[in-house]
């Protein structure tokens, strides 16, 4: 068996954002290889695609983090019971970025339900660095669709993928 800590970064990442590649860095601090797992999710009506989702966040994190500490990190789609693909992957530990107290009511439910599927799995969770706590995907969709500049809440690959699928939409609509 292998000594190599392994974590699970799981979310839908519609878009990355800043937020999101901070919480990759500092998981990197606590696991030795991190798989981002990048949720399918059709249920919440994603923006983009589940492959420009895995693209943005590989980009991302290659580009926010460089070549050493990206080599650590694996993008990778899912669609099955979190638990299931933690344990597919040989992870240990599942992370979990907070951002409010809000977010720890419905996190601290889901590392419940999740101990008692998986109880030789732990939950980790990060709160938000300073600065960024207020930084979701949601609110970054919304400010760039109201034609708001979105560039100081993520990395400058997102920023151009989101002005691409606008002109791509508005080329479709004519």
């Amino acid at each position: 068996m292998s000594d190599e800590r392994v974590g699970v970064y799981p979310g839908t990442f519609d878009p990355p954002t800043l937020g999101h590649v901070d919480i990759v860095k500092r998981a990197l601090r606590v696991v030795d290889r991190l798989v981002v797992g990048v949720a399918v999710n059709a249920g919440k009506g994603p923006m983009f695609t589940i492959d420009e989702r895995v693209a943005m966040v590989e980009e991302s994190v290659r580009q926010e983090l460089g070549d050493a500490l990206a080599a650590r990190v694996q993008v990778t789609p899912f669609r099955n019971l979190l638990m299931h693909f933690t344990v597919s992957q040989g992870a240990q530990v599942i992370v979990r970025g907070l951002r409010a107290v809000s977010d720890f009511e419905y996190e601290f439910q889901m590392a419940g339900m999740n101990a008692r599927l998986e109880p030789e799995v732990e939950t980790v969770f990060l709160m938000a660095s300073e600065g960024i706590q207020f930084i979701a995907s949601k609110l970054v969709k919304e400010i760039f669709l109201l034609g708001g500049d979105v560039t100081p809440f993520v990395p400058a690959n997102v920023a151009q993928r989101l002005e691409d699928h606008i002109s791509r939409q508005q080329t479709a609509t004519g």
